[in-house]
C-alpha cells in the first residue's frame, strides 16, 4: 500500500464540494485522515471567492502516476473544468503532495497553509527539498 497526502481545495461552494471529494475517496480509497480546513486569500487571481484548504491521508493500492491520474478524474466527475485561467475559481482542486512520505509538489515549500496541513496529517515528514 502506498501512503499519499492530498492537497484539497474549493472556493464554489466549498464545504459541499469537499464532502463530496472526501465522500468518494472514503469509497474508492482508504481515507486515514483530514486535516483542519482554513480559508485562505486566492493566489496568482484576486477577483474571486476565498479558498478553503486542507488535506486528506489517504492509503491507495494505486502507483503513483495512476494515483495523479485518479485525482484528476475525481476532479472532473466532480464538474471540475479546466480553463485558460489556472489560478480562477474551482469547484475542486486535488493535488498530490506527499508521496509516501517524501515531498513530491513544490506547493509544500511555497505555501503555508499546505505545510501546516501536511504537518497535522504527518508531523514526522522530512522537511528538506526532495525536487
Amino acid at each position: 500500500m502506498n501512503t499519499a497526502v492530498v492537497g484539497v481545495g474549493s472556493n464554489i461552494d466549498p464545504h459541499r464540494n469537499i464532502k463530496k471529494a472526501e465522500n468518494i475517496l472514503s469509497r474508492e480509497q482508504k481515507l486515514i485522515n483530514r486535516s483542519s480546513f482554513i480559508v485562505t486569500p486566492p493566489i496568482g487571481y484576486e477577483d474571486q471567492d476565498d479558498f478553503l484548504n486542507g488535506a486528506f491521508l489517504v492509503s491507495t493500492k494505486m502507483g503513483f502516476r495512476e494515483f495523479i491520474s485518479y485525482l484528476k478524474d475525481v476532479e472532473t466527475r466532480l464538474g471540475r473544468m479546466k480553463d485558460a485561467n489556472k489560478y480562477g475559481p474551482r469547484i475542486i482542486d486535488l493535488d498530490l503532495i506527499v508521496w509516501n512520505n517524501e515531498v513530491v509538489n513544490d506547493d509544500y515549500y511555497t505555501r503555508d497553509f499546505v505545510k501546516k496541513a501536511v504537518h497535522e496529517l504527518l508531523p514526522d515528514i522530512r522537511d528538506s527539498k526532495l525536487l
